[in-house]
């Protein structure tokens, strides 16, 4: 049995890495940004590009095991790959086409609680008061963050729905992988994540192709006449895609998927403070507040429990 000052050793090193995590992807939000304005990337284009780069780099490490244990983890791996790869950001992408970035951002944001419903209901797990008070106050956080440069909520179907099921995408894919994560290595599974995330996202590139005529736009990474769009689709690759997922799915198997994606959260935040420095974006009252409510939210959530041992999952 692990000694208290471990447990509790690792679990602070397990807040860092999500710390971490969640601010590489509010700060890909940028470089995808120029990749995709600057450099005419598409948005399948940016998913297949940027992933299938990070399969081969993993996959050259980790060749000797290719197939899970039986087709059930098979299949189940198939699912956190669409789940948390391929719908996960066409859906969200394409959102952006449909609705403002105000509407993505907050609704996006909800995986969260999508999750903490889902693991409540499937696992009949009781949440604790204060992982529910803290989701809503961070809630409230993102939202202040999102609309404190004045762009409001307008409701527009179809974005918002993409949106939606983008959230709920990343929301099974955190219970998903929950089964899998003590049986499997955080680089297998990462793997297989991106293995299936691309193969079901490459008909996408094609269809998108076929239908605009437009050339691939491989070459513009390798052009050094705009070295930053290398770097920043190295930093996409290495930092948000192949390093984020390792150590966001190592995250999920010490604090649980309800705890860690709690930092999701961070996200809006994380990408308003990196527009600040990078583009000198403003900084509004309602962003101070909402960064307020955001850290506020992860603390209480994470230290106001009532009764530890209702968080504990109860099969049937």
């Amino acid at each position: 049995m692990a000694s208290p000052i471990k447990s509790n050793y690792v679990k602070a090193l397990a807040h860092l890495g999500a710390l971490l995590t969640a601010s590489a992807w509010g700060a890909s939000f940028l470089s995808t940004k120029v990749l995709m304005i600057d450099g005419g990337f598409s948005p399948v284009e940016m998913y297949v590009y940027r992933f299938a780069l990070a399969y081969l780099l993993l996959l050259a490490f980790t060749f000797k095991k290719i197939m899970a244990n039986d087709w059930r983890d098979e299949l189940q791996l198939m699912l956190c790959g669409v789940c948390a790869g391929s719908l996960y950001f066409i859906t969200e992408n394409y959102a952006l086409q449909n609705t403002s970035t105000a509407n993505v951002s907050l609704l996006a944001s909800i995986s969260p609680l999508f999750t903490a419903a889902i693991m409540a209901l499937v696992f009949r797990s009781k949440l604790s008061v204060g992982v529910i008070i803290g989701s809503v106050v961070a809630f409230i956080g993102v939202a202040c963050v999102i609309f404190s440069n004045g762009e409001g909520f307008v409701i527009k179907p179809t974005g918002d729905l993409l949106a939606l099921s983008a959230s709920l995408c990343w929301a099974i894919y955190s219970i998903a992988v929950k089964r899998l994560i003590p049986v499997y290595s955080g680089l297998f599974i990462t793997r297989k994540l991106f293995f299936y995330g691309v193969v079901t996202a490459i008909p996408f590139l094609f269809w998108q192709h076929s239908l605009t005529g437009q050339p691939y736009h491989l070459a513009e990474l390798i052009d050094f006449s705009h070295p930053e769009f290398g770097l920043n689709f190295l930093f996409l690759v290495i930092f948000c895609s192949l390093l984020a997922y390792l150590i966001w799915n190592e995250v999920m198997r010490v604090l649980g998927p309800v705890a860690t994606n709690n930092y999701l959260y961070l996200q809006p935040l994380v990408t308003m403070i990196a527009a600040y420095f990078v583009l000198g974006e403003k900084i509004y009252t309602f962003g101070y507040i909402g960064c307020v409510l955001i850290i506020g939210g992860l603390v209480l959530a994470d230290k106001l429990k009532v009764n530890p041992s209702r968080t504990q999952i109860r099969r049937k």
